[in-house]
């Protein structure tokens, strides 16, 4: 069995249980998106009039819409995702509270295709887990993994993964294409990922 195919194993089984912490915190924390916007905004200095994204949230997931129409309130130019199909990495067209959505599949939606497409410079990045190195358990379809890396070519971004607290684990498994986080931000605090220089 190749090494990837056992870190796909072992993050399948954790997922399950990322999602029980997750659903638990969504049930005990209603407030959570509106703490942690204020949060945000009090310990990370976005650039201004920045184009910013969050994903459309489904389930228990940490709601970004609060953050999102505050972000577009104080002048910053929001974007949502649309995915193009299996294995590509996703685009951003513009939006702003109280446009209409088209259905995208999976129960998310996103802007028609008519609306601009941009790239982001900040990315609110969705999550199941992280850790405190800034790596993140995603949903298994490496969208994000894929577009964090082809942006990080094109320019400097700052990707900031959003969670309940509760979802940090001591480590999560990570394989050789997973793309670290900048920042993670929760109801609780918010924290800068430090990464060590590389030799020149």
């Amino acid at each position: 069995m190749s090494d990837t195919l056992i870190i796909d194993q072992q993050k399948k089984a954790l997922r399950k249980e990322a999602k029980k912490r997750r659903a638990q915190a969504f049930a005990a924390l209603p407030d959570a998106a509106t703490v942690l916007r204020d949060r945000l905004f009090e310990t990370v200095d976005l650039p201004a009039g920045a184009v910013v994204t969050a994903y459309w949230p489904l389930g228990d997931e940490l709601d970004p819409l609060p953050l999102l129409q505050a972000l577009h309130q104080r002048g910053f130019r929001p974007v949502l995702p649309v995915m193009l199909g299996e294995g590509k990495p996703l685009i951003f067209r513009g939006w702003a509270p109280g446009d209409e959505l088209v259905e995208a599949g999976f129960g998310t939606r996103e802007p028609a295709a008519d609306r601009e497409e941009l790239d982001p410079d900040v990315l609110f990045v969705p999550l199941l887990a992280f850790d405190r190195a800034g790596y993140r358990l995603g949903y298994g379809g490496g969208f994000y993994d894929r577009t964090l890396e082809k942006l990080r070519k094109l320019k400097k971004i700052t990707a900031i993964g959003i969670a309940y607290a509760d979802q940090e684990m001591d480590s999560v498994i990570r394989g050789p294409y997973d793309q670290p986080l900048d920042w993670i931000v929760t109801e609780r605090e918010a924290f800068q990922i430090t990464r060590p220089r590389q030799a020149r």
